[in-house]
């Protein structure tokens, strides 16, 4: 997806972005949405950001169930982002990265040993505290200082939250099949 964004970084924003007015027209913009990015900081804060989200992943040597997983959960977050009408336009690999976390999260709750599982707990809180601390259920758009564009809150939430349900989804499949 970084990859991606870097390479489709020079065209037109509103060609690939989130507009939830065009989503039952244009579907496809539930995954091109990750692929935009509004200014060099937010490109390079989300590049730094999937290369800590594939790192973490790596080193929790998440199954293929979780990278399918976090594949369902990508055009999901968009869809999240219909709960926030005044929100007209959203681009950018945040809130799918934070589905990342979130499924590496879940895997490590259910797959982890007792030490992974206590990491995956400080993770989680982290996570619901740095989502809850953003507000998303307030205005569509922050502005936080140091930064030259405007911040989405929901879309970390609903990528949080995406990702956690896919995961736990996946993670209850795999239980069932054990069982058969």
């Amino acid at each position: 997806m970084g990859l991606a964004a870097l390479a489709l970084n020079r065209l037109d924003p509103s060609s690939l972005d989130w507009q939830p007015a065009l989503a039952a027209h244009e579907p496809w913009r539930a995954w091109s949405a990750v692929f935009v990015h509004y200014s060099g900081l937010h490109l390079a804060a989300n590049l730094a950001g999937a290369v800590l989200v594939g790192a973490l992943g790596a080193v929790a040597r998440v199954p293929s169930r979780s990278v399918a997983a976090w594949l369902v959960a990508w055009p999901l977050t968009q869809a999240g982002l219909a709960l926030q009408p005044a929100l007209q336009h959203y681009g950018g690999l945040s809130g799918v990265l934070h589905a990342g976390v979130a499924v590496v999260v879940v895997h490590l709750l259910c797959d982890g040993n007792a030490r992974q599982r206590r990491i995956a707990i400080a993770m989680a809180a982290g996570l619901a505290l740095k989502v809850a601390g953003e507000s998303p259920w307030g205005a569509p758009l922050r502005y936080p200082p140091g930064w030259d564009i405007a911040v989405a809150p929901l879309a970390h939430a609903s990528g949080a939250l995406a990702g956690a349900l896919c995961a736990g989804l996946a993670e209850a499949l795999q239980r069932r099949s054990r069982l058969r």
